[in-house]
């Protein structure tokens, strides 16, 4: 056997230590690449009966051949006869198995040269699996990292035991990585490669608010008030809609906290990120005219659709003063609430929706007028197709009339 002693101990140890590779995984890969470079120094493609053992107690490791007891050897790679058996084993009957040692002589350079690549890949895979599980298991978390460097526009985060990738699109705009800087981000996504899996993860998700405010708002964190919905336009601004399962809890109230000091800590840690926390409601009309703050409404119309039971229109009006306010720099305001609720939200203001009445009434006069002319045209043709009807009766009497006195005065004649 080959004498390794306490080395390969400490060499698991330290690994297990620096990356949480076990000593079984390290153990398992410098036996079968002791038994791969058996196979290559005599020249043997398939061996099944051939293994390596590592012997803690001694720290010598060997390669053995599993054979079985027989009274006539007919395959002399696989079966042992009784008598060399009991040379061995003197207990061992036919049909026994018994393990002898074919560890060539010289063996422990060739085994070493063998062993290095195996052993080495093994580890980076027992690396690689470590890190995948790990971190699926913190897919859709919040986690700390620090800034490595900016790569083709990618930043580039340390999050433990491996760097991860924030993409252009997850990162809030105008914002500035600097590397050293430590960064809270969501761990977005998790893929498998070749070499260590690439963890993508994200500093502009709405999933980070909520993990903020779970971890700021402790009625979030024990279930007395729930976040219902969140709509984010990263570095701009956040709505979220939150319910309080208690009556006797206030769930903005809760959120804000005494004197603003959780909302105010959350807005820190956004960079100044504006944040309307509002009241979630069944009512869609209430939960609208929330979600439209800070502006304030007028009225609500939702809007049915028979053929599509799905549509979810609703026609907001507000006070003229209100209109730019309730659509926001850009439309931000009306496209957050639209994100937030779920409903197409239409904003008019009270003047424009009294031209547009006035617009339908003018129509409808229109059409009036229209129907009256059509009437008048009507009654004149009918008067019309009367006098000529009346002419026409007229000619045909005259008509007879004239005949009739000229038969008259043909019979005074005769």
């Amino acid at each position: 056997m080959i004498k390794i002693g306490t080395a390969l101990f400490e060499a698991c140890e330290e690994l297990e230590r620096e990356r949480g590779i076990s000593k079984d995984v390290i153990i398992s890969s410098l036996c079968d690449a002791l038994v791969a470079a058996y196979k290559k120094h005599m020249h043997v493609k398939e061996a099944a009966n051939i293994e390596a053992i590592f012997d803690e107690q001694t720290g010598e490791i060997g390669v053995f051949s599993t054979k079985t007891v027989v009274k006539k050897v007919e395959d002399p790679d696989m079966e042992i006869s009784l008598k060399d058996a009991q040379e061995i084993d003197d207990e061992v009957e036919v049909d026994d198995e018994v393990k002898i040692e074919v560890t060539p002589e010289q063996f422990g350079r060739i085994a070493a040269q063998s062993a290095k690549q195996v052993i080495t890949q093994r580890i980076r895979d027992a690396e690689r699996n470590n890190i995948l599980n790990e971190f699926l298991e913190k897919k859709g978390t919040l986690t700390t990292g620090i800034i490595q460097r900016v790569e083709n526009r990618n930043v580039i985060v340390n999050i433990g035991k491996t760097d991860a990738i924030m993409p252009q699109r997850e990162q809030i705009p105008r914002e500035y990585y600097k590397p050293g800087n430590r960064i809270r981000v969501f761990v977005l996504n998790v893929k498998e490669t070749n070499r260590l899996p690439q963890v993508i993860v994200s500093h502009a998700h709405p999933e980070i608010v909520r993990e903020l405010f779970e971890l700021e708002v402790p009625e979030i964190e024990d279930g007395i008030v729930e976040i219902k919905s969140i709509a984010r336009e990263a570095g701009y601004r956040t709505k979220i809609a939150v319910w309080s399962n208690d009556p006797e809890v206030d769930s903005v109230g809760a959120c804000i906290g005494p004197r603003g000091s959780r909302i105010q800590t959350i807005v820190g840690e956004l960079k100044n990120e504006k944040i309307d926390i509002v009241r979630w409601s069944e009512d869609p009309v209430e939960y609208i005219v929330n979600a439209i703050s800070p502006a304030r409404v007028v009225s609500v119309d939702i809007i049915t659709d028979d053929s599509n039971e799905e549509t979810k229109d609703a026609l907001v009006v507000v006070p003229d003063d209100q209109l730019s306010l309730a659509i926001g720099r850009e439309g931000q305001n009306v496209r957050l609430a639209h994100r937030l609720t779920g409903w197409n939200i239409d904003i008019k203001s009270v003047s424009q929706m009294e031209n547009e009445e006035s617009a339908k009434q003018s129509n409808y006069n229109y059409d009036d007028e229209a129907v009256e002319e059509r009437a008048v045209d009507s009654d004149e043709i009918q008067e019309e197709i009367e006098e000529e009807m009346n002419q026409q009766a007229y000619d045909e009497e005259d008509l007879a009339q004239e005949e009739a006195e000229e038969t008259e005065e043909t019979a005074d004649e005769e």
